[in-house]
């Protein structure tokens, strides 16, 4: 546990209320209320509750001004993007957003009110790279459900034949994307901040969603290019995934918290680190992970050609070593659309034999337990740190076993 690591240090800042979050206040007004009567406590016991009433505001606001301007595109997209954003998802960025700031030492009612509209929207921005991301890979569920665009076109198959359903579907889920973005987008402007932090919070909210584009497009030239550089592979999910899912939702609790810059460079690397095993993790899941937990069919990402760290790991190795059995079996997979789920065998024994499997489940866990390392570095409320630190093990899906001293793991690719 955090509280009790011997190297912990007093928060830069006045710490918040050190009893743990799941325990009520013994006072229901003043130590659990903020400036403006926020309840800091009840946040405390359930974050995820507590964005989604803020979501569902938001976005029944939106729904109403939606429908006042055009009740087809209020059915057909905005109704979508609500639904998809508001039924489903772990709340992990939103989460994060909080626990750092309240890690930091902040929770009063203006930087509490803004954590979590803050986090809100990168719910949104989340349902916006969610619905682009199943168009560009031709993914047709998601969440167990059908994806965006599948259900446009299942709605219009009938009365928009030749094709032309499938192709609305896609646009609508382009559009869908794009309004959750702008929805995202307002929800910040719209958001009051403290007043040491307007600034910063708005440059890193450009700053993520500039490397969320660059990012996916790394992957799908990846693809298009049959890309098999491992350093590129780590940059691709670096830029896609690790900064957006969790350093900067990590940035951007500790900036409402008017974090010190030794305090937000300790969380920022702790963050990178934990977010790339995130994706790691993430290609792992697509070949090994059950689809009814995972919501949606295995090998998509070998079907799309996608040149994942453990595919060009396992490449890789299989080439130094002159396997060409190994070989023949990644590159007949890779790319392949109509690969059918038989196949994904055979794959899965090259990965595990090659030992490729292992070296990527081992470069989560050193991941983990430096992103932990880096968390423990950093000055912190003991139980707002102790949060967060749960929250980074399980983005990572790392071990929770007492972390080796920090290193520059972040973008490395070694073997």
């Amino acid at each position: 546990m955090r509280a009790s690591h011997p190297t912990a240090r007093a928060p830069h800042r006045a710490t918040a209320s050190e009893r743990p979050h799941h325990e009520a206040a013994p006072d229901a007004g003043a130590e659990s209320r903020g400036a403006a009567g926020f309840q800091v406590a009840a946040v405390d016991r359930d974050v995820r509750a507590a964005v989604e009433r803020v979501l569902g505001q938001v976005l029944a606001e939106n729904l109403a001004r939606a429908r006042a301007l055009d009740p087809l595109f209020a059915r057909d997209v905005a109704d979508r993007v609500a639904r998809f954003t508001l039924d489903g998802g772990k709340r992990l960025r939103s989460r994060i957003v909080w626990w750092t700031m309240r890690a930091c030492g902040g929770g009063d009612g203006v930087a509490g009110q803004a954590a979590l509209r803050t986090g809100a929207a990168l719910e949104l921005i989340q349902t916006c790279a969610l619905a682009h991301d199943d168009v560009m890979d031709g993914a047709r569920t998601r969440r167990g459900r059908p994806a965006l665009h599948a259900s446009v076109a299942a709605q219009y198959r009938q009365t928009a034949p030749d094709g032309r359903a499938e192709r609305l579907g896609e646009a609508t889920a382009i559009l869908a994307g794009d309004l959750a973005l702008a929805w995202a987008d307002d929800l910040i402007a719209d958001t009051v901040v403290p007043e040491h932090c307007s600034r910063r919070l708005r440059e890193l909210w450009r700053d993520m969603r500039t490397e969320m584009v660059a990012g996916q497009y790394l992957d799908v030239q990846g693809q298009a290019t049959r890309a098999r550089s491992v350093p590129q592979a780590v940059r691709a999910a670096t830029l896609k995934s690790a900064l957006y899912s969790v350093e900067r939702p990590m940035a951007l609790g500790a900036a409402l918290a008017g974090a010190d810059a030794a305090t937000t460079a300790a969380l920022c690397a702790a963050g990178r680190g934990a977010g790339l095993a995130f994706q790691l993790r993430d290609d792992i899941e697509d070949l090994f992970a059950d689809p009814d937990r995972t919501g949606k069919p295995p090998g998509g990402d070998l079907r799309n050609g996608k040149p994942t760290y453990l595919f060009t790991v396992a490449r890789a190795w299989a080439e130094e070593a002159g396997d060409l059995s190994a070989l023949a079996v990644l590159d007949g997979a890779h790319g392949r659309a109509d690969l059918p789920e038989s196949a994904l065998g055979p794959v899965r024994q090259v990965l595990v034999a090659s030992g490729a499997l292992k070296a990527v489940e081992d470069k989560i866990g050193r991941l983990a337990r430096c992103a932990v390392g880096q968390l423990r570095c950093a000055r912190l409320d003991p139980a707002g740190g102790a949060e967060l630190e749960r929250l980074l093990l399980r983005a990572a899906g790392g071990p929770t076993a007492q972390p080796a001293p920090p290193v520059a793991e972040a973008e490395g690719a070694g073997r």
